[in-house]
């Protein structure tokens, strides 16, 4: 909330006075999901980056609320969601509750004026919100009808900050690719389960299975989200259409997302054609110089991004780079990511930052 106070100091005589201006501006930031893998996730981000937030409420389900977590040394209880008015005052809102919350809730959560970040698939298509990775499209985040912004599929996040490197050298106008994506791309309760079938694989148990399609220990699944008339998944059809709407062209993304046994940490394999040959010492200066990237390519001493070395990191790694064997227009390479972090609250989190310094909220 925004406060302006004019002290007029001055005599009876009307003399010239001195208006002194005291603004104090409140900023109260607001988490949908609180208690879930990224919820939690978003709490950590936020204290980690000394995010300029003088007060955080928190919002849960019926099974969360009354719960208590810690920020900033306090104690913060979590509210129970409703269609009321306690996000009246509330400058940001990041959503990360599910599909079917941020639809049903949207309205109550941006009626006051409240800039929602969502990490749910629903508005993702939507013309009228836009899908923003602040190191590839900021400036999308400016202009936001409905007064939300989207965080994009966390796959599609890590694969686009990497192309971008790319895609200033030349335009890239196709895409493959091959996501290898951690149990924690389904949540916190499916990271519990593949640590418990594991345990249970061990000891001679039944296995549960209750998140996957099937066992996920020792397995592989090729199956993320449902299949569609295309042959393709939900998972797999996100890449491309999203990759379109933050490039703003035409450009072919075709993708098999599989899930594997790795905890937290998805990756990639890529191939990525360009209208113009790019060598590979100009790609990995690219990467070595690009916004959240980190170069880790060095076969020769075994240096390359493996998910269980970079859980809890920031950046998305690049690795593995080098020119297509059939297709000098080609670019190979391989990356990982955090998924929870950069896949989903680190995002947002940068999405809101990038709007503090544009002076959007303040």
């Amino acid at each position: 909330m925004l406060y302006n106070i004019s002290i007029l100091l001055g005599n009876t005589n009307f003399a010239p006075k001195l208006i002194l201006t005291i603004i104090d501006y409140h900023m109260r930031v607001a988490i949908v999901g609180a208690s879930g893998a990224v919820g939690q996730e978003f709490l950590r981000v936020l204290e980690e980056r000394k995010f300029p937030l003088d007060e955080l409420v928190l919002f849960g389900s019926s099974r969360s609320a009354g719960s208590y977590y810690t920020y900033g040394g306090k104690k913060i209880q979590v509210k129970l969601l409703q269609h009321n008015d306690d996000f009246k005052g509330i400058d940001i809102a990041f959503v990360s509750a599910g599909g079917s919350t941020s639809e049903e809730f949207a309205e109550t959560i941006t009626k006051y004026g409240a800039i929602m970040i969502d990490n749910s698939s629903a508005f993702r298509m939507d013309p009228q919100v836009p899908l923003v990775v602040p190191e590839v499209n900021p400036e999308d985040a400016l202009v936001r009808p409905k007064g939300i912004i989207a965080n994009p599929n966390c796959s599609t996040i890590m694969m686009i900050v990497a192309l971008k490197a790319l895609n200033d050298l030349s335009p890239v106008k196709n895409v493959q690719v091959s996501t290898y994506q951690a149990a924690s791309g389904a949540g916190a309760a499916a990271m519990q389960e593949l640590e418990d079938q594991y345990r249970q694989v061990l000891a001679g148990q039944e296995v549960t299975v209750k998140k996957f399609a099937y066992q996920l220990a020792y397995n592989l699944i090729p199956h993320i989200d449902v299949f569609k008339e295309s042959g393709y998944t939900k998972e797999e059809e996100k890449m491309f259409y999203e990759t379109r709407k933050m490039f703003h062209n035409d450009i072919k993304c075709s993708a098999t997302c599989v899930r594997v046994p790795a905890l937290r940490c998805h990756s990639e394999a890529i191939w990525a054609e360009t209208e113009q040959p790019v060598s590979v010492e100009a790609f990995r200066e690219a990467v070595k110089n690009g916004e959240g990237l980190v170069l880790m390519d060095d076969p020769a001493n075994k240096e390359y991004p493996m998910p269980l070395f970079l859980s809890g990191t920031d950046p998305v790694y690049v690795g593995r780079i080098r020119k297509d064997i059939a297709n000098p227009n080609v670019m190979c390479f391989w990356i990982v990511g955090d998924q929870i972090r950069k896949g989903a609250a680190l995002n947002a989190v940068q999405i809101a930052e990038y709007l503090i310094k544009q002076g959007v909220v303040k």
